[in-house]
């Protein structure tokens, strides 16, 4: 392993398996099991539990070769670190670029889809920025006070997924497939009859957004104890609930609604408790779907800091992002920068279509993710070469299915990034030998 930062830059190894677990979870059991289910309908139609399939296919692979290159690389940086280590600076800055201006752009959503839940229009864009001041504070407190909001986080909106997921599949049960909504027989054999291939994939790209988390776990390597033991154990522990929390929302929402009323809906979840009959339980999602915002959010600034610090380490970004606190042992100053970003962002922007270039960027990070587990002597492999194979693939064929509107704002930006680097080089290189 690269030794890139000097001893005192050197993050604490505070986070145990707990801890790392309720960082992933809170990152991928956030907004998007609020939020996605309505766009992934909109382009799968009945065959959106299909998309959900593929998602987490592509996730299962994608983490397999994410826990497989911490192991072998347990420092911050996630799949910055290990393209750069495997397959070269470039595809390390890349992966890194993608990550931090696509999770940066998340974050500006997560604190806007909190404030959406929360309060009135006038107060959300104050709001959310109070929210990104108030949690970049607290991961600059130090990682193991991230992991216990997380922790609370994260137990808090299981249990009101749990209260969807029973109230769902009581409408199933007592009221057929939802009030107004088609039955699921007729849908199912319409769409068996002309299955839509590429709204299922499209669908599949949008809900892996959802599952993209893991990540966070890999990003804060440096600071897990007994790295090679824990990371592994913590994503795969942390994946296994999240598909099984997915499976179990995804089946309520579409059976209780259908399809059609899924698409259209403004707040699915909400509405599957409204469609049973537990109006008792409206206020009680909203607020849920507040609070998971908010730790996605938590979980984001965390992970956009450490692939910060990782990248201003090797000179991808300014030096000063390799500040350390010397009593928290976080790496403040990229925390303190990310959330500057982020309030710029929800000052001037419309995030809307967050999701998307989100996933463009995320899957793209997961592309130089299973490039470099594929380049891993047999030694170090903890899954079978075909799955790396199987989750670049992936990653591919989603990025190809997002909207065209995501697809251009992520080239636009990979591309800026790309041309600065080559600048910098450029410049560089005069200065090093004047007589070219």
């Amino acid at each position: 392993m690269t030794d890139s930062a000097a001893p005192h830059e050197r993050l604490a190894r505070r986070l145990g398996l707990r801890g790392a677990v309720a960082i992933g979870l809170a990152a991928m059991i956030g907004a998007g099991v609020f939020a996605v289910w309505a766009p992934a309908a909109q382009a799968a139609g009945g065959w959106l539990l299909a998309g959900l399939a593929v998602a987490a296919l592509v996730a299962f692979a994608n983490a397999g070769s994410t826990a497989q290159l911490a192991v072998r690389y347990p420092e911050s940086g996630g799949a910055y670190r290990y393209g750069r280590e495997r397959l070269g600076a470039w595809a390390g800055f890349l992966a890194g670029w993608g990550f931090v201006i696509g999770k940066t752009a998340s974050c500006a959503a997560m604190a806007l889809t909190a404030a959406a839940y929360l309060v009135p229009p006038a107060w959300q864009k104050p709001v959310a920025i109070a929210a990104v001041v108030v949690l970049v504070g607290v991961n600059v407190l130090g990682v193991t006070r991230t992991a216990r909001v997380a922790s609370a986080i994260v137990s808090a909106v299981i249990a009101v997924l749990v209260v969807v997921v029973v109230a769902g599949f009581a409408a199933i049960a007592g009221v057929g497939w939802g009030v107004g909504a088609p039955a699921p027989t007729a849908e199912l054999q319409a769409t068996d009859a002309a299955p839509d291939v590429y709204g299922v994939l499209q669908a599949a790209a949008l809900i892996f957004f959802a599952f993209a988390g893991y990540a966070r776990i890999a990003t804060l390597g440096e600071e897990v104890r007994e790295p090679t033991r824990t990371i592994p154990r913590a994503i795969g522990v942390a994946f296994a609930i999240v598909v099984v929390v997915y499976v179990l929302v995804g089946t309520a929402a579409v059976g209780s609604l259908g399809a059609d009323a899924l698409a259209a809906s403004v707040a699915p979840l909400v509405d599957v408790v409204a469609v049973a009959g537990w109006l008792w339980a409206e206020p009680v999602v909203r607020i849920a779907a507040g609070v998971a915002a908010l730790g996605s959010l938590l979980a984001l600034v965390a992970g956009v800091g450490r692939t910060s610090l990782a990248m201003a380490r090797d000179g991808e970004l300014p030096r000063a992002l390799t500040a350390v606190h010397p009593r928290f042992g976080v790496p403040h100053v990229a925390e303190i920068a990310t959330g500057v970003a982020v309030v710029v962002l929800i000052l001037v922007a419309d995030l809307r279509g967050a999701i998307g270039f989100s996933s463009f960027g995320v899957l793209l990070y997961y592309l130089v993710a299973n490039a470099s587990a594929l380049t891993q002597p047999v030694g170090e492999r903890l899954v079978p070469r075909w799955l790396s194979w199987f989750g670049a693939v992936g990653c591919v064929v989603l990025v190809v299915t997002l909207p065209i509107v995501s697809i251009a704002a992520g080239v636009a930006v990979f591309a800026v990034g790309a041309a600065v680097r080559a600048i910098r080089i450029a410049l560089g290189r005069r200065r090093r030998d004047p007589g070219d």
